[in-house]
């Protein structure tokens, strides 16, 4: 797991919260930040995983051609 992987996980688990909250005391505008920390803590998640999925790949190429 990278810093990208846990901090997007992060945002997500944060902008899952801000948008709660606003639904609960009825604010859109704080819904709206909520999805948009969500969705860029997404966003850097993915980035993470690709990441993590592209160093994996070049080890197992390392590997490989070692043989």
């Amino acid at each position: 797991m990278n810093r990208d992987q846990i901090r997007g996980g992060i945002k997500d688990a944060a902008g899952r919260i801000q948008r709660k909250f606003g639904q609960l005391i009825g604010s859109n505008q704080q819904e709206a930040k909520g999805v948009a920390t969500q969705a860029e803590g997404k966003f850097q998640r993915t980035v993470g995983n690709a990441s993590d999925t592209v160093e994996k790949t070049t080890d197992n190429a390392k590997d490989v051609l070692k043989r």
